[in-house]
């Protein structure tokens, strides 16, 4: 379990809407799994949980990462830029893949020819 300082986490630098991006990368691998928001209280659950919580802006509401996919993510390490303004997670990825289309990564679309 990771147990960020309270300087550490009073360096997170939260929007206007209260909201910092994260991007969830794979522990194993490196593949970048998706991005989405958190608040102050799913960054807090997060790192109580050891799992991760996010901020859903269309329903507003905290919502944990495989709750209704079985497609959990657990907390392996974490960092914040040297803005505290985007958050990093390494997670391992359980379950099928991180993109709620089904795929592993929410990145599986590429511009130009391939």
């Amino acid at each position: 379990m990771i147990s960020p300082t309270p300087d550490q986490m009073a360096s997170v630098t939260f929007n206007a809407e209260g909201l910092v991006p994260v991007i969830a990368q794979d522990v194993a691998n490196g593949d970048v799994l998706m991005m989405a928001w958190m608040n102050a209280e799913s960054l807090a659950l997060t790192f109580a949980e050891g799992r991760m919580v996010y901020w859903s802006r269309s329903r507003r509401e905290l919502w944990r990462k495989g709750d209704t996919s079985g497609d959990r993510q657990f907390v392996r390490e974490a960092y914040f830029d040297c803005d505290g303004d985007t958050l990093l997670f390494k997670v391992e990825q359980e379950g099928k893949g991180a993109c709620h289309t089904g795929e592993r990564t929410c990145f599986f679309r590429s511009f130009g020819d391939s």
